[in-house]
């Protein structure tokens, strides 16, 4: 089996195990593929995120500056690092990270929801509540969008039981 094969059956085998909530053995399997592959950037990201849930908040800061390192436009790096920071009572950091991430991902509602929360506790209401208007178009433009998505599907589908009951009736 190759080296990356085998790092991404250990980031896989890590997911699995985070998605079981077993921080420790997700964290396992996350360090041994970061270890056969080194700029593996999603397993740093979600070992992070193991950390940070575990409360190991350093070490979950650092995977995610390593993850930043490799993929700087990854928004979700950002927003993690930001979660983290706020954790740790870093707050003026926290909200640079959540603009930087919503810098690079305009749409990205859960930065603009964890900024909220954020400009909330330091007594920007007025921020906050821009960030929320935010978050609740964000929340309708993404619904509309599954509607109309499912709506072309559903006519599409009408249109091809249509031809097909055409095709068996003759």
């Amino acid at each position: 089996m190759s080296t990356n094969q085998e790092a991404n059956n250990n980031y896989i085998n890590g997911m699995f195990a985070f998605l079981k909530n077993n921080d420790e053995e997700s964290i396992e399997h996350l360090s041994r593929a970061i270890d056969l592959d080194p700029d593996h950037t999603l397993a740093f990201m979600s070992r992070g995120s193991a950390f940070f849930r575990s409360d190991q908040l350093d070490e979950a800061i650092a995977d995610f500056d390593r993850a930043i390192e490799l993929k700087p436009g990854l928004a979700r790096s950002y927003h993690l690092r930001g979660l983290a920071k706020e954790r740790q009572g870093n707050d003026a950091e926290a909200i640079d990270d959540f603009e930087k991430a919503i810098e690079l991902d305009p749409e990205y509602g859960a930065a603009y929801y964890s900024r909220a929360t954020l400009h909330t506790k330091m007594g920007n209401e007025d921020l906050a509540v821009d960030d929320i208007k935010m978050v609740e178009y964000l929340t309708n433009k993404s619904i509309e969008t599954f509607a109309n998505e499912n709506n072309v599907w559903r006519s599409q589908h009408m249109r091809l039981e249509s031809m097909t009951a055409g095709e068996i009736g003759r």
